[in-house]
């Protein structure tokens, strides 16, 4: 894939599946590209969602059975679908959960020039239901730190690579160091609400958006990003930019409290 594109859990039924602790282990021992990608365990990733309305065109997260985490630029409606539990998006006899668009929260303080604060929140129409592929993933506590060099784990539908004219038809998965602000800096105007990773021959690329960047605490993937945007050829030497989960996981919960 190329671009842009809790630890504590929300509550949730079927306890069962804790959150980030997926009930089919990924396989993370060789590392690659989601440009030039490399594919993963099927069912491997059971938080990661696809939006779609006459074909796939974002990611997301499920954090419980009733919200995804989505890239406010994503611009989620009502009349959109969300698909949950799908490895191949080609085919038509994976057991996936499509629900409707209940509502759609965007963060009220995105920017859409400088993507700061780009996550939105999607109520579902209906709760989605916890089972072997479909479980939430964790999400990061605003007081988490996640030092730079942490690897951390980016997976999506987007292209793989900077030229493909399509998306990837099967979930890509790809390893990506953390980076300081002040690093990705010599690449991109950033803020404290962005956290960035790559830069190592990996990336995620456009249709990526929206998608999680989850990274490991006390043995459970937790989402520590969502992507957000990158450079335009989706440059694997050059770092990808996410909305970090810390900074607004305040939003996160006050959005899902009062609704």
């Amino acid at each position: 894939m190329v671009f842009l594109r809790i630890l504590s859990c929300f509550a949730f039924v079927g306890a069962a599946y804790g959150c980030g602790t997926p009930a089919i282990p990924p396989d993370i021992s060789g590392y690659s590209d989601i440009v030039n990608g490399e594919e993963a365990k099927p069912h491997s990733w059971p938080w990661q969602a696809a939006l779609q309305l006459s074909g796939f065109f974002c990611g997301g997260s499920l954090i419980n059975q009733n919200w995804v985490v989505t890239a406010a630029h994503c611009s989620a409606r009502e009349y959109d679908l969300v698909v949950l539990g799908a490895h191949d998006l080609r085919s038509s006899t994976e057991d996936v959960q499509v629900i409707g668009v209940g509502q759609v929260f965007p963060h009220p303080e995105y920017n859409d020039i400088s993507n700061d604060n780009d996550i939105q929140l999607i109520k579902l129409a209906r709760p989605a239901q916890i089972n072997r592929h479909v479980s939430p993933v964790c999400v990061a506590e605003t007081r988490d730190n996640f030092p730079p060099g942490t690897t951390c784990m980016t997976t999506g539908w987007g292209r793989t690579s900077g030229n493909a004219g399509n998306p990837a038809t099967r979930l890509q998965q790809a390893a990506l160091p953390l980076l300081t602000n002040s690093k990705c800096s010599q690449f991109f105007g950033i803020t404290s609400k962005m956290i960035c990773a790559g830069a190592n021959g990996t990336s995620s690329c456009k249709g990526d958006s929206g998608g999680p960047l989850v990274c490991q605490k006390a043995g459970a993937w937790t989402l520590v990003g969502v992507v957000s945007f990158g450079s335009a050829d989706c440059n694997t030497m050059t770092p990808a930019v996410y909305a970090r989960v810390t900074a607004l996981r305040a939003w996160i919960d006050r959005t899902i409290a009062a609704n």
